[in-house]
């Protein structure tokens, strides 16, 4: 551990440290890794960035071929990239979904709005022509009795 601490210490400031988390407790592994090397032409070729879509610091760096634990932890970070890319297809679909669906219930909404108003009016023109036609039977009440009233008239003069 102490040697392993000499050795934390003496990398330089371009270096990175990443401290696992499936060993015991008691056990402290760290790696270390540069940005700065640059891998060879075979690590190149084996590992591309398969990610370009991904914030670089989200992108899995080229493994340690020396090492089975560093392949490991490639493997599992190219497959947790996948996933969190498709996660985030899902959620602009989804998205995008949610954005049709509120479209559509405000173009509901409008034409609830409309068929309520279009409703009330026709109410108000039901009670105006229900009013409207009392007041015509009236009227032509009033004018029968007139005529006979008139007729009455013409017969007594």
């Amino acid at each position: 551990l102490l040697q392993l601490e000499q050795t934390s210490k003496s990398i330089d400031s371009s270096a990175h440290m990443i401290t696992t988390a499936r060993v015991p407790a008691d056990k402290q592994v760290r790696i270390a890794f540069s940005l700065n090397d640059s891998p060879d032409d075979a690590s190149s070729e084996n590992f591309p960035s398969a990610f370009p879509e991904l914030d670089q610091q989200l992108q899995p760096l080229p493994p340690c071929h020396d090492s089975k634990e560093s392949m490991e932890v490639y493997k599992q970070h190219c497959k947790i990239a996948e996933e969190y890319h498709e996660v985030k297809k899902e959620i602009a679909l989804l998205e995008e979904r949610k954005k049709e669906l509120i479209a559509r219930l405000e173009q509901v909404e409008k034409e609830s709005m409309d068929a309520a108003q279009l409703a009330k009016e026709y109410a108000e023109l039901t009670e105006e022509n229900r009013t409207l036609k009392l007041a015509q039977t009236q009227c032509v009440e009033q004018l029968e009795k007139l005529r006979i009233q008139y007729q009455k008239r013409q017969g007594s003069s």
